[in-house]
């Protein structure tokens, strides 16, 4: 297995700039692995193939406006500030640009001076600089709110109509610097539809970072480092999801942030899903034993990515591939705005 074997040609008229509107009114690829059938939908179809008994399951994180404009407090000079992650209070691991200049001691002046970050140390692995903030009033998320940016990944040039395009209709807490993408088709009106026909939703959290718009490198994917994502399966996620895989029924998951979580949740030792609150470096890659997940709602992916690697792993690279060549045939549209794919 080579990265090149999930590289692909993708023309720059194909990435979307912009959701569909509404929501649900994208196209749909649905993918059948059992007998290779591929078939051209659109969205809101997506009801027919989700049965009563299914446990469909999303990824509920909300995307922080976590990209800062400020200046360096001694030179003046612009400084972008991307959070990354929370290491502890007020304390973030977050890109700096330009960043080779800011060793630990370095201010950080954003706003009229009402949100300050002193560089407290460089994070070896990544080059990333872990900067301590100071709120002159309020909180630091109230801060980050007035201040900051939707992190868009770097594909999409077009500025956002609305916030709210970047995020789900049942995101909660802030805790991604990008979107889980997959559910941001979903509209309240078809989710509460589909659980009025007896499709059940349960939610995870996976911490989604900016190392997912990230291709591989190396030319074996075993050599390539998988980004850590901290992850949450609640207690009623699991018990849900075990309550259906003990009736026979399907787990589907929406995007491959549902997947990771759901799958590193999983106890070999007891054949459950268990409740969980930790870090994941699980890299699915083909040749993966899939132990929950039944069924994927998933966007086109960027070529050499761990997510189309992923999703070659669930449905075979060889289907995937013809899949894409598909939906680069009929338009398809791309990656976070696109269109979506539905494998069974």
């Amino acid at each position: 297995m080579r990265t090149d074997d999930f590289d692909y040609e993708l023309p720059t008229g194909l990435i979307a700039q912009h959701p569909a509107e509404p929501r649900d009114a994208c196209r749909l690829l649905v993918v059948e692995r059992a007998s290779g059938m591929v078939e051209h939908r659109s969205f809101h179809d997506i009801t027919e193939y989700l049965h009563p008994g299914d446990v469909l399951v999303v990824n509920q994180t909300r995307v922080l406006p976590a990209r800062l404009h400020g200046a360096k407090d001694e030179t003046g000079g612009a400084v972008e500030v991307l959070l990354l992650r929370r290491r502890y209070e007020d304390a973030w691991e977050c890109l700096v640009r330009p960043g080779r200049r800011f060793k630990p001691g370095a201010h950080i002046v954003f706003g009229d001076g009402e949100l300050t970050g002193l560089v407290v140390d460089i994070i070896e692995e990544s080059g990333a600089r872990l900067i301590q903030f100071k709120v002159r009033s309020g909180t630091f998320l109230d801060a980050v709110h007035r201040l900051g940016e939707m992190p868009l990944p770097p594909y999409i040039t077009e500025p956002l109509r609305d916030p709210s395009e970047y995020q789900t209709v049942y995101a909660t807490d802030e805790h991604s610097v990008a979107a889980p993408t997959a559910g941001l088709h979903f509209t309240e009106e078809m989710l509460e539809s589909l659980q009025r026909s007896g499709v059940h939703l349960a939610t995870v959290e996976l911490d989604v970072g900016l190392d997912t718009f990230r291709p591989v490198a190396a030319d074996d994917p075993h050599e390539h480092t998988i980004h850590t994502e901290h992850f949450r399966v609640p207690d009623h996620t699991a018990k849900a999801v075990n309550d259906a895989r003990a009736r026979g029924s399907r787990i589907v998951a929406v995007g491959t942030t549902t997947v990771r979580a759901l799958e590193s949740a999983f106890n070999e030792e007891t054949a459950l899903v268990e409740a969980a609150d930790g870090i994941t470096d699980l890299f699915i890659l083909p040749g993966f034993t899939f132990a929950v997940v039944d069924a994927l709602i998933t966007n086109f992916h960027m070529p050499r990515s761990t997510l189309l690697m992923m999703v070659s792993a669930f449905a075979g690279r060889e289907l995937v591939m013809r899949s894409y060549a598909a939906a680069r045939e009929q338009h398809y549209r791309f990656l976070s705005f696109g269109d979506a794919m539905l494998i069974l």
